[in-house]
């Protein structure tokens, strides 16, 4: 088998880098003599997440652009000339065969870099509304891997392959049994249980919400799994039957599998992952994204009747009475549980490990 050379691009938040770790995991599968290297943004989560995957990354200075104050934007173009150079040095020395952009503020830079190299580039778009970085990507791009239909509306149709977003293994893979799960939160059987997650460093609508209604989950008999994530609290708060609070849940596959319903913002690979394991779910989705893309998510599913959307500026107000109404009604689980799993792609690392490689083979 030959023996390819592949970057892959991105990162920024878990979201991102799950899934290229996924990706470069299917490639290695597929072609275990393959060379693989990650290009990422200095002082961002992937530094830290790939290497204890077992790759190879490089950072680039890259930052995001100030939208409220644009005078402040001067060091991020000097910083942005700087990623494009270093990008540059980095595609030269290694030489790959294909670059695969997965997002993030990376992405941009390397792929520009490949482009102008003549370097096949794939880009993996994770949301039903694109990136501006990737819709200006896109037409020297040999395909676009994406997860919702209509994506024609950003992108050229011929090069669009309905893949769905990557998930991470451990989450797929899982054997781990319900009573596992309730064992190792201090769950009661007999109690129902919500799942509560806003991402690695919290969301804090959702997080304020959950707090107000704590009293009104014992009341009505609910147990609750809280990730508040590291900005909202640093401690850990088990009461057997009532709450498991933390910072952050290392085992999400048991989080996962003692969830009656869960509670999330609408990333992306949140809702892919919610998607796989047929989770009924109440989406509230952040307001404090580029292009106001998580909404646009969560509408894909609540209007095939897969999720429930909660808008963040009624959060407060309505979240807590809505979770308790949902987790009451057995058969609106169901409904959930069956149409989230509709919109499910299982096999999306592994089809996207295959395009990539066959555009490799190509070049």
């Amino acid at each position: 088998m030959e023996k390819l050379k592949v970057i892959i691009s991105g990162g920024g938040t878990g979201g991102h880098i799950f899934p290229a770790i996924a990706i470069a995991n299917a490639i290695k599968k597929n072609n275990p003599e393959s060379e693989i290297l990650f290009v990422g943004a200095e002082g961002r989560m992937e530094m830290e997440k790939v290497p204890s995957a077992g790759y190879t990354i490089v950072g680039l200075p890259v930052r995001g652009f100030n939208r409220k104050n644009l005078l402040k934007n001067f060091s991020v173009l000097i910083d942005l000339l700087k990623s494009i150079i270093k990008a540059n040095k980095t595609i030269k020395t290694f030489n790959p065969d294909i670059v695969v952009g997965v997002g993030g503020y990376a992405s941009g830079p390397t792929l520009r870099v490949a482009n102008f190299r003549s370097i096949p580039t794939i880009i993996q778009e994770q949301n039903s509304y694109a990136g501006v970085t990737n819709k200006l990507l896109a037409k020297n791009a040999s395909k676009i891997c994406v997860a919702y239909k209509n994506m024609e509306r950003f992108f050229p149709a011929d090069k669009i392959v309905e893949t769905g977003n990557p998930v991470r293994q451990d989450l797929q893979n899982s054997k781990a049994t319900l009573e596992d799960a309730q064992k190792y939160f201090s769950l009661l059987p007999e109690k129902k249980t919500i799942l509560i997650i806003g991402g690695s460093l919290g969301a804090l609508t959702i997080n304020k919400s959950i707090e107000a209604g704590l009293e009104k989950f014992d009341k009505n008999n609910i147990q609750i799994i809280w990730q508040t994530g590291k900005s909202y609290s640093e401690k850990e708060n088990i009461i057997p039957g009532k709450i498991y609070r933390s910072p952050f849940i290392t085992r999400m596959d048991l989080a996962y599998k003692a969830a009656d319903l869960v509670i999330s913002r609408a990333g992306a690979s949140s809702i892919s992952e919610l998607c796989i394991l047929k989770k009924p779910s109440i989406l509230v989705p952040s307001p404090n994204v580029a292009e106001d893309h998580q909404t646009k998510n969560a509408l894909a599913l609540s209007e095939n009747n897969a999720a429930i959307l909660v808008k963040d500026a009624d959060a407060e107000r309505e979240l807590v009475d809505m979770a308790i109404e949902v987790i009451k009604d057995n058969v609106k689980l169901e409904e959930l549980s069956k149409n989230a799993g509709k919109m499910a792609y299982y096999d999306a690392a592994d089809a996207i490990a295959e395009i990539a490689l066959k555009a490799a083979n190509c070049k």
